[in-house]
């Protein structure tokens, strides 16, 4: 195994740790929770991407030094040189087996030969022609000065989606390629930036707890939180594709006999095409945060109603908390393959029996997620379906979702911290807001 095999082979080594069997089904917020399990051990910040094409080999030489270090701090090393020594033993030297020689000796040798001195010369060229084109491609410098850079933010409003957010960044003194900022977890939403330039104006379309990222080269050397609240819920369609831009659904009507849902009517009155595959999302994000991950309860009553004809109707329910999500999407028992969880690692109904978590997504169902001392619980009906270790380290929770292929429908939604005092709750009979 040469040093390169050994990057990619310790890549994938930690998805197996963190939970992953193959990164085939994998998506970029998958390879950004590796990258933070990174940070956590080594307090080196490696992007989600960088993380995804090491996995892959895609990548003609070495990393850098503090990618590498970062990979060996996770496995309790202090260098990637200690960690290759650990790893890597030299190649133990072949000596070819002696050939006999034919009954018209030397002759027979010298015709043996001319093959071997063939196969020598092409072999001279080709490393002289990889020689050459290592010697003569463009160097990338390495990163440094890091720690000379800034990188801060601020809205251009309080609650208001969408919301512009300036950056003030510098990057001066700091020696690298290329610079980007990228506003969150989605690689598709980065913009490059250069020097002598100090600030980025940005437009954020969802409210949530963004991570933006300050990176050099492919590696993320700052990174910032950027809160975007609302002070209501909030309602956006989405086409079910990558690349997606959301379609406000405006409403003052969302909240009638104690349900909280939209109708067929509103989404056509905003101009949305039900006839395509979409999902539908309803979410709050307070100003303010009250409740940590590592202890709450949520319980709700949910349902949906179906806007197109789907063969596998789903509904999510997603905390989401200071750059982490605690996320449940159910389904009906036939399509269990679809059922998913996210508690620090991502449980995949294709990879794990979730069946458990799926019921008759069309009828009224009781759902509770718990967390307490990083216990996550799963009550379906008043009857506990799931249980496991949520992530480690207690963050805010920042904002509640419901995401369904169709229109769902809420039913007396509570959110209690550790002592059972309820910081939201909500019966739909009248506007209530507050978390």
């Amino acid at each position: 195994m040469n040093e390169r095999v050994l990057v990619k082979h310790s890549v994938l080594e930690i998805f197996g740790k963190s939970g992953y069997g193959s990164t085939a089904q994998m998506t970029q917020r998958d390879f950004d929770y590796i990258a933070a399990e990174i940070e956590k051990k080594s307090g080196i910040l490696i992007s989600g991407t960088t993380i995804k094409r090491l996995a892959s080999g895609d990548f003609s030489k070495l990393p850098q030094v503090a990618t590498l270090n970062a990979i060996a701090n996770y496995f309790d090393y202090n260098t990637w040189q200690d960690f290759k020594a650990s790893r890597l033993k030299p190649d133990a030297t072949i000596k070819p087996a002696d050939e006999p020689l034919s009954s018209n000796g030397s002759t027979a040798a010298l015709k043996s030969s001319k093959p071997k001195l063939i196969y020598f010369i092409a072999g001279i060229l080709i490393l002289s022609v990889i020689a050459a084109f290592y010697f003569f491609k463009p160097k990338h410098h390495s990163i440094s000065n890091v720690e000379k850079a800034s990188f801060s933010c601020q809205r251009t409003s309080a609650n208001e989606i969408p919301n512009t957010v300036i950056f003030k960044y510098d990057i001066d003194e700091v020696k690298a390629d290329s610079f980007f900022i990228q506003q969150s977890w989605d690689n598709n939403r980065r913009k490059r930036i250069y020097k002598g330039k100090h600030t980025l104006t940005d437009i954020y379309y969802e409210p949530g707890y963004h991570i933006a990222k300050l990176i050099a080269n492919d590696s993320v050397i700052k990174a910032i939180d950027v809160h975007i609240p609302t002070d209501r819920w909030f309602f956006y369609a989405i086409d079910n594709i990558p690349n997606y831009i959301p379609e406000y659904i405006k409403t003052d009507e969302y909240d009638k006999n104690g349900v909280l849902g939209l109708s067929i009517q509103q989404l056509q009155k905003n101009n949305i095409d039900i006839t395509k595959d979409k999902l539908y999302h309803y979410t709050y994000f307070p100003s303010e945060m009250k409740v940590k991950s590592d202890n709450f309860r949520l319980r709700t009553r949910i349902r949906m109603n179906e806007v197109r004809n789907s063969l596998c109707p789903y509904i999510t329910v997603e905390l989401f908390c200071q750059g982490r999500f605690i996320l449940m999407r159910t389904t009906k028992n036939g399509c269990a393959n679809r059922a998913s969880l996210l508690l620090g690692q991502e449980i995949k109904g294709n990879e794990s029996d979730l069946t458990a978590l799926t019921f008759d997504v069309n009828q009224w169902t009781d759902v509770e997620i718990s967390v307490t001392n990083n216990i996550a619980r799963i009550m379906i009906n008043n009857k506990e379906v799931f249980s496991a270790a949520s992530f480690d380290g207690a963050r805010y929770i920042s904002g509640l979702a419901f995401i369904s292929n169709g229109i769902c429908e809420v039913d007396n939604l509570e959110l209690t911290g550790p002592d059972g005092t309820a910081v939201y709750k909500n019966e739909f009979n009248e506007k209530q807001n507050g978390l």
